[in-house]
This record gives C-alpha cells, sequence and structure tokens, in this order.
C-alpha cells in the first residue's frame, strides 16, 4: 500500500523501535494528524488472551471524561412510559417495532448507538443479523439494555465509548480528537486502559497487556510502554 506525503512525513518523526510514555505517544499522534479534517485519535489494545474461549471474553463500556469530539445519534426501543424521558435525554429516535421494520425494509442506520429497556429485547432480536455485525445491538454488559433508558442515553451523549474484544484478540477504539490536546487525550487513555485492565479474565494466562498503539486517523501507529499498567 503506498502513503501519501503526509503520512510518510509523520512515519518519519516516529521511532518505530521505541515504546513511547503515553503522554509522548498522544502528543505525537496529535501533532502528525494533518488531514484536512479534525482527525480521530484511536487505541488499540492487543491482550494475552484468546477471545475464542467464553471464560476469556473482554467486553464493557466506559465513559471518558472528555467525550469522544463525535456527535453520537442515539436510538431507543422501549415503551411508551418511558419515551418521553429518553426524548428529554437526548435521543434522536425513539419508539420500537416501526423502527425495526425500518431497518429491515429500508436498510435504515442513521444511528451510532442503540439502547433498549429489557422488555423491548423480543423485538429488538429481529435485528441481531443488521445490529450484531456492526457492533450496535444492544448488551447489558455495555449497559445499552437497562430498565434506565434515560441514564444510557445520557452516558451515550456523554462519551461512553464499548470496548471488545475482535477475532485477533485487540480492543479498537476513538479516546477522542487530535484538537483535544495532550492532556484530555490522556486522561480519556487512562480511564480506558484502567477499564481494560480491571476487566482482566480469570482464565487470562501470562502477560494480559500484549501492545498498545495510538494512531490518528490517517497517521502511523505509535507504540506505547504498557509496564506502569501492571499485569
Amino acid at each position: 500500500m503506498k502513503h501519501g506525503k503526509k503520512y510518510v512525513d509523520s512515519a518519519k518523526a516516529v521511532d518505530k523501535s521505541k515504546q513511547y510514555e503515553a503522554a509522548e505517544a498522544l502528543g505525537l499522534a496529535a501533532a502528525n494528524a494533518k488531514a484536512k479534517f479534525d482527525e480521530t485519535i484511536e487505541l488499540h489494545i492487543r491482550l494475552g488472551v484468546d477471545s475464542r474461549h467464553a471464560d476469556q471474553q473482554v467486553r464493557g463500556a466506559v465513559v471518558l471524561p472528555n467525550g469522544t469530539g463525535k456527535k453520537v445519534r442515539v436510538l431507543v426501543f422501549c415503551k411508551e412510559d418511558k419515551a418521553e424521558a429518553a426524548k428529554a435525554a437526548g435521543a434522536e429516535y425513539v419508539g420500537g417495532i416501526e423502527f425495526v421494520d425500518k431497518i429491515q425494509k429500508e436498510g435504515w442506520m442513521d444511528f451510532d448507538v442503540v439502547i433498549a429497556s429489557p422488555d423491548m429485547m423480543g423485538v429488538v432480536g429481529r435485528l441481531g443479523k443488521v445490529l450484531g455485525p456492526r457492533g450496535l445491538m444492544p448488551n447489558p454488559k455495555a449497559g445499552t439494555v437497562t430498565p434506565d433508558v434515560a441514564k444510557a442515553v445520557t452516558d451515550a451523549k456523554a462519551g461512553k465509548i464499548e470496548y471488545r474484544l475482535d477475532k485477533t484478540n485487540i480492543i479498537h477504539c476513538p479516546i477522542g480528537k487530535a484538537s483535544f490536546g495532550v492532556e484530555k487525550l490522556e486522561q480519556n487513555f487512562n480511564t480506558l486502559v484502567d477499564a481494560v485492565v480491571k476487566a482482566k479474565p480469570a482464565a487470562a494466562k501470562g502477560q494480559y497487556l500484549k501492545s498498545i498503539v495510538v494512531a490518528s486517523t490517517m497517521g502511523p501507529g505509535i507504540k506505547v510502554n504498557t509496564a506502569k499498567y501492571g499485569n
């Protein structure tokens, strides 16, 4: 894959053999985000677990103290008694079966987070094949299946992100925008890494945090020293 001049210039500023302290790595990633838009800073955490085993799954959600910098559109499935509270909390779309039909028949996907009250999961379950592969299926572990849909909407709007392992045992998450500056990015970074460390499964053996890499949307990966986060 041929990279553009900006990427090549950014890559020259990064020592590939070095593991940077988090603040320095985030500073480099933000400084080298030279695209015409405000690039997202992403975190890629490789874990020493095997996601094929149910007892080694790592999944959860955490509210980043400074949000992600992205406007989040929320769809809530709930009964009428909770609809007003969900709307008041800022949900863009609130309803039931009509949204299931819209997604299934029209391929409508104008939302970023799906929240459901437990009594609606029978209806929402029909969307498993559509929402599941996109990581949008409501889940109790992520706090997106909950009786308190209004609080879940508030959290989603405040910068709550879900983290989960992919098939290669890596967690990929946004932790803010390049424009945030190092201090805010580092606060978000620490919040996410702490949550992942706390979520270590009892069945995990050996080194848990294999590697942490930060990168902007268009920039090169920068390795972070994992020693201080414990294993």
